[in-house]
């Protein structure tokens, strides 16, 4: 017998996912029982042996973030006490990760803290996917293996048939244009940037400049790591418009869609939302624009890599 055999076990924050990364393991998921009790409080309890085995959590901290951060750490004190030789967290989705400095005082870095949280409940290592800011890495004091979408939406890109001689990669701020020239090296076209000013993190104040190449009559592909209330992309989407875009398509790692995303989508001049099933979306925010692409083969690659103590970032390469 294989004791050191990998497993796959999920909370309850998104199972479909869980159960399709097993499959593509060639096993099934763990039999792992999560509850609620009468109060809200959270049951966990591993219904198999894990001894010596090399354990993977699937678990996105996505909304609620709080109960399925919580719903996490309850889990991982429960593997923890369990005995398995490693106990890897697999976060498709990372909350609190926009919380990662002091952009004024007195306010906390959350996402630092939900990395000290994460180690000390029993994590042995973390694989996260799109983190919001790179550098959420350095939070940990365990190894982090960060993993990009990009594969994922390139194969996409390519299956559409799209002339790259008509593209422009749009990035929809500052802060996402080396995520957009990532993409833009790989697949061809051109390259422009929409000078965002923000007043807060939930409002853009004002969203008017392009930077780079023309846009008229082309169409425009614009790259984001996630889509909170849709503010953001909505009005880079309006400018792309206004100077002269064809048509526009929106690809985001993690589809939050909080707040009155849906509604900005569906009313705004995007043709498409191209996002991956790292966080659950529910039928009410199903939209026909909306395409789901699943990540279960890439996290299940860079598991079993992981497993076998392989390299993770030949994935990328």
């Amino acid at each position: 017998m294989n004791h050191n055999k990998l497993r796959v076990f999920s909370g309850r924050a998104n199972k479909p996912l869980a159960e399709r990364i097993a499959r593509c393991l060639g096993d099934h998921l763990g039999n792992l029982k999560v509850e609620s009790f009468p109060d809200t409080e959270t049951s966990v309890r591993i219904e198999e042996d894990v001894r010596g085995r090399d354990v993977f959590i699937v678990q996105p901290t996505c909304p609620p973030v709080n109960e399925f951060l919580m719903e996490l750490l309850i889990i991982l004190d429960a593997f923890k006490r369990a005995s398995p030789n490693r106990v890897t967290v697999v976060l498709p989705y990372y909350g609190y990760a926009r919380q990662d400095r002091k952009d004024q005082g007195r306010v906390p870095i959350s996402a630092k803290m939900v990395a000290n949280l994460l180690t000390a409940a029993g994590a042995h290592r973390v694989l996260a996917l799109d983190l919001h800011a790179a550098q959420i890495q350095g939070f940990f004091d365990i190894p982090v293996d960060h993993l990009m979408a990009a594969p994922v939406f390139i194969n996409h890109i390519r299956e559409q048939g799209i002339d790259m001689k008509d593209v422009v990669f749009v990035s929809p701020d500052e802060g996402r244009v080396k995520m957009t020239l990532h993409y833009q090296k790989r697949l061809g076209g051109e390259l422009a940037i929409v000078d965002k000013r923000r007043s807060s993190a939930t409002k853009v104040e004002q969203q008017a400049n392009m930077i780079g190449a023309s846009l008229k009559n082309k169409v425009v592909l614009m790259f984001d790591d996630m889509i909170s209330t849709g503010g953001s992309i909505v009005g880079a989407a309006k400018v792309a418009m206004l100077n002269g875009a064809r048509e526009v398509h929106v690809f985001a790692t993690h589809g939050v869609f909080c707040g009155p995303a849906i509604e900005r989508i569906r009313e705004s001049a995007i043709k498409s939302v191209v996002i991956t099933d790292s966080i659950p979306l529910a039928p009410d925010k199903q939209l026909d624009k909306i395409k789901i692409l699943s990540v279960d083969h890439l996290l299940a690659d860079a598991m079993k890599r992981i497993h076998e103590n392989e390299s993770v970032s030949k994935l990328f390469e």
